[in-house]
């Protein structure tokens, strides 16, 4: 019987909130930055809304769908969607819109105050 290969783990940086999650390359980075407890801009979470998009600034990722919402011009500029981007290698974004969960909840609760 054959075994499937180990799952490579990679570790994601977001440059100027210096947090860090890990992903494998079998999950969409913003599941696993959500799993992680890091809320990245999302709405359509299928690659067509542009929601998402942010600066991949080191490392590689690939798309399972055949079309990702981004023009040539954008992901040779290194912008990505991480809602249907998977890691490849370890990864630096640049994403000032996201936010910790707990941080939102908190916006959240004093918005309501």
């Amino acid at each position: 019987m054959l075994e499937a290969p180990p799952r490579q783990i990679f570790s994601v940086e977001l440059v100027g909130q210096h947090w860090r999650f890990a992903t494998s390359q079998d999950l969409p980075l913003m599941q696993a930055a959500r799993a992680a407890g890091i809320n990245l801009p999302s709405s359509c979470r299928n690659g067509t809304c542009r929601t998402c998009m942010c600066l991949l600034m080191q490392g590689t990722v690939r798309y399972r769908i055949a079309w990702p919402g981004l023009s040539t011009d954008e992901q040779r500029d290194g912008l990505i969607l991480p809602c249907v981007a998977h890691a490849q290698s370890d990864l630096v974004l640049q994403e000032p819109r996201a936010l910790r969960t707990g941080f939102v909840a908190q916006l959240n609760q004093s918005e309501q105050a």
